[in-house]
């Protein structure tokens, strides 16, 4: 079936719908979308739609709540000079990075955050499509990070830029307010850096008062589980990563977790991407540590956001739902990382992240059912944002 020009009303017919993790999937349903909103949702024979709305025949599809990718960066080269690349191109960029993938909305966890706020402006002005952005613009690392020289940068598809050090509490309060006043909608921290030096407690604890008092989040790039407990002692909201290289978290380190009300970004997929080059037996002892760590915080009931560091590795987060689903999560669990977590960790739980009236159309429409098949996420038919299709497959 071809797609619709744009229109202020659309029926999605015939699909399974899942309206949020914890109902029951309706069979049969039908989303009647008006002026970029849900407005009903129910079963195909009982919902009487007007004559002459555009209407896309869903048999045999999924329809769920648009997905959250929590860790993206927009570091990479190709989106330097945000505001001048031709929109056509920029379009096809952002539908093969984020909507061919089902994403709506998601989390910038360190970049340029002029030339981001750049990207995110076009699209919310509705000159290209594209995903909701926020972003916490440019990370603050710890002094003498010792990080990685131009041309491993270079080499890695980065733009050029200047990353803030911060070496006491008051550096972090005066960057940390710099941000918030630029626009930016949250704060991330580096607790260690590539030299080993790490971040004092006082400067942690520094940006964290300072961006609560805006009621803005803080995230940590933690390496370690050292890493992890500085974050949580100084009160941060999310941790970016698991750290297969410290090895398994105690139960100590997940009771002050869970006790702290922090979410977890697991990103498993992005270890075995950094050791692709080495052995099977190194590859298989961090994929078994990181998905133990996010296996544990699921036990203690710990809040997990989807995330994939996007920019750091490939689009296709394939792999990333297979090695969640080794951690021991199941489909239902893996949906809710994607759509009512982040919606309520990011103050959005009242206008997305399920399909329900009254909430926006971010929407993504499946080829199959997900839940017999994981593989099924990733096999969109069509991406819906704000009621409009910015993706559809071939």
């Amino acid at each position: 079936m071809s797609t619709p020009a744009p229109t202020q009303s659309l029926a999605l017919a015939g699909a399974t719908i899942y309206r949020s993790p914890a109902e029951e999937p309706l069979r049969d349903g039908v989303v009647w979308i008006e002026n970029g909103k849900i407005a009903v949702v129910g079963g195909r024979a009982t919902t009487h739609l007007p004559q002459g709305i555009s209407r896309i025949d869903c048999s045999g599809s999924t329809i769920t709540a648009g997905y959250w990718n929590s860790h993206v960066h927009f570091f990479e080269r190709k989106w330097a000079n945000a505001g001048a690349i031709p929109a056509a191109e920029l379009t096809s960029q952002l539908r093969e990075t984020f909507a061919r993938y089902g994403f709506t909305s998601v989390f910038d966890l360190s970049s340029p955050w002029e030339n981001t706020r750049q990207l995110r402006d076009r699209i919310e002005s509705g000159e290209v499509p594209g995903p909701r952005i926020r972003s916490t613009g440019l990370g603050l690392l710890p002094p003498n990070p010792g990080l990685p020289p131009e041309a491993i940068l270079n080499f890695m598809g980065l733009m050029k830029y200047s990353m803030t050090e911060i070496a006491n509490g008051e550096e972090a309060v005066a960057e940390t307010r710099k941000r918030l006043e630029a626009g930016v909608d949250g704060i991330k921290l580096f607790i260690s850096a590539p030299s080993k030096a790490t971040l004092s407690e006082a400067a942690i604890q520094g940006a964290v008062e300072q961006a609560h008092r805006a009621g803005k989040l803080v995230f940590v790039h933690p390496n370690t589980g050292a890493d992890v407990a500085a974050g949580v002692r100084g009160g941060v909201d999310i941790i970016g990563h698991t750290t297969p290289a410290s090895g398994p978290w105690d139960e100590k380190l997940l009771a002050a977790m869970k006790e702290r009300g922090v979410a977890l970004i697991p990103t498993l997929a992005i270890w075995s991407y950094y050791l692709r080059h080495d052995r099977h037996s190194i590859q298989e002892k961090s994929a078994a540590t990181s998905t133990g760590q996010l296996r544990a915080w699921v036990a203690a009931g710990g809040a997990v956001l989807f995330g994939t560091d996007l920019g750091a590795v490939d689009p296709d987060p394939s792999s990333e739902y297979e090695l969640m689903a080794e951690a021991g999560l199941g489909f239902r669990e893996i949906l809710a990382s994607m759509t009512t977590a982040p919606a309520e960790k990011f103050g959005d739980a009242k206008r997305l992240g399920r399909v329900a009236p009254g909430f926006q159309a971010d929407l993504v429409v499946l080829k199959g059912d997900p839940a017999k098949d994981l593989r099924g996420l990733t096999a969109v038919k069509y991406t819906v944002r704000d009621g409009k299709i910015i993706y559809q497959a071939p």
